[in-house]
């Protein structure tokens, strides 16, 4: 795709009302259809439903993981949405999914007090992520960078995904991969292939493809339990979760709260780089929506929300960055909320389709991390870069744990405090001793200042 030869601001323009691009049919060659522009309405429709569509399999697997309802999470999803092209002035287009960073501490914080306080713990972390988009929106964003340097990121990323691994396997034999390992291979199989099969939109859908190939699977071998279904009526608000407060899960969560902002700003320079268009200025705004998306999640019993690297995939192949398309994609799952029936035939999904396509994606969040490595040319050869990724990473998948008094610290938090402990003591010291492998110039250092980090990693 051609890139806009001009860097727009995104302070700039109405905040809403869209103006129609070219004729409202076609997009001219090299141009897209910028945040503030629409396509017609029956275009933009249409394209708003596609994104639904893209976040639908991916946003759904978190409550069937978790045992959180999959009405409940749609309804959040939609209203986050809602509320994140209100709160960054509809200049951000953004679809707000399930965040798959939430799987292991929503777990954790379940079997040690129930689902309220997992909800609870969703709760803090969106007030924590909003409070840090407020400092961001104050005071910008290079302390994120000083923080959070992209080897830091890439380890906190790949520890998350990589400790999810005995969840894909399954904890008992009726869950995961192991309920039912002849499902579970049809469905990865069928992620697999039509991931290099299939052409276009299909080929990004691989996930949701692969599942309804493992649902049919499923239903032929009678792995199908429909008995939910039948007494769930069509029309009927989500059943809502009252949260518990419990600061002892707060460790749980914290590292979730570094996730995030890894991903709300890889979102923002992905769409920036593609449309030409400034969204630096927008960096705070968009963490706190997300925040105050995954805090009214918390407080009903919906899933953390992230920002949806899927969605990223429908506005690449459709060139329409229009937040238009977002409102439409808001208020028809919002609609699709409004149904029990529709979020009992969700839980349907019996375990081995669930297991099969976690095997997969799971390790797509590790290796998300390695990405980020690789985007900002991280030298493994500097010790200072090398051994905080390396205990880091065996902290996280070891699951190592440490219990002072009524606390409980788990891989990944013990790993997120390893990461960042671990590399700015080794740092100062290296610096002060003189023994640092860092480049003179600051502009010449891995990365640059460019902190490019991954694009909706760790749903």
């Amino acid at each position: 795709m051609t890139q806009p030869s001009t860097t727009k601001d995104a302070t700039q323009g109405s905040r809403f009302g869209w103006t129609v691009h070219g004729d409202g049919r076609r997009i001219t060659p090299g141009q897209v259809v910028s945040p503030g522009e629409r396509l017609a309405w029956p275009r933009t429709i249409g394209i708003g439903l596609q994104h639904v569509v893209a976040m639908f399999g991916a946003t759904f697997l978190v409550p069937l993981i978790t045992g959180f309802s999959a009405q409940t999470t749609l309804f959040f999803s939609a209203i986050g949405t809602l509320g994140f092209l209100l709160i960054t002035g509809n200049r951000v287009p953004s679809y707000l999914g399930s965040s798959f960073a939430f799987i292991v501490p929503i777990a954790a914080a379940k079997a040690s007090g129930g689902q309220s306080v997992a909800v609870g713990g969703i709760l803090l972390t969106g007030l924590l992520l909003a409070v840090v988009g407020l400092v961001v929106h104050l005071a910008g964003t290079r302390w994120i960078d000083a923080v959070m340097p992209p080897v830091v990121t890439g380890a906190i990323v790949a520890l998350i995904g990589l400790n999810l691994a005995p969840v894909a396997w399954g904890v008992d034999e009726t869950s995961g991969f192991r309920a039912a390992p002849v499902t579970a291979m049809c469905t990865l199989g069928a992620i697999l292939l039509s991931a290099v099969l299939f052409r276009g939109m299909l080929g990004r859908l691989s996930i949701l493809v692969g599942v309804a190939f493992g649902y049919v699977v499923a239903l032929i071998r009678g792995e199908v339990d429909f008995a939910e279904l039948d007494k769930a009526a069509w029309v009927g608000l989500p059943e809502f979760v009252t949260p518990s407060i419990d600061f002892n899960v707060l460790a749980l969560f914290l590292p979730v709260v570094f996730v995030l902002v890894a991903e709300n700003v890889g979102h923002l320079k992905s769409v920036a780089a593609m449309t030409g268009t400034s969204l630096d200025p927008m960096t705070g705004r968009a963490l706190l929506a997300d925040g105050v998306a995954t805090t009214l999640a918390g407080l009903g019993g919906g899933s953390g929300t992230t920002t949806y690297a899927e969605n990223i995939g429908v506005m690449a192949a459709t060139r329409v960055y229009s937040t238009a398309a977002y409102w439409v994609a808001g208020l028809a799952a919002l609609v699709l909320s409004m149904s029990p029936k529709f979020g009992a035939a969700v839980g349907t999904v019996p375990p081995g389709v669930i297991g099969g396509a976690a095997t997969l994606l799971y390790g797509m969040i590790g290796l998300l991390g390695a990405r980020i490595w690789i985007q900002n040319r991280i030298d493994f050869s500097d010790p200072v870069n090398l051994m905080p990724a390396a205990v880091a990473l065996v902290v996280g998948i070891a699951d190592f744990t440490w219990t002072p008094g009524d606390l409980t610290f788990k891989g990944i938090a013990l790993g997120t405090a390893c990461a960042i402990g671990i590399y700015h003591l080794m740092r100062v010291v290296a610096r002060w001793r003189g023994t640092t492998h860092e480049p003179a110039s600051p502009a010449s250092a891995p990365g640059g200042d460019e902190h490019a980090v991954v694009e909706g990693a760790a749903h």
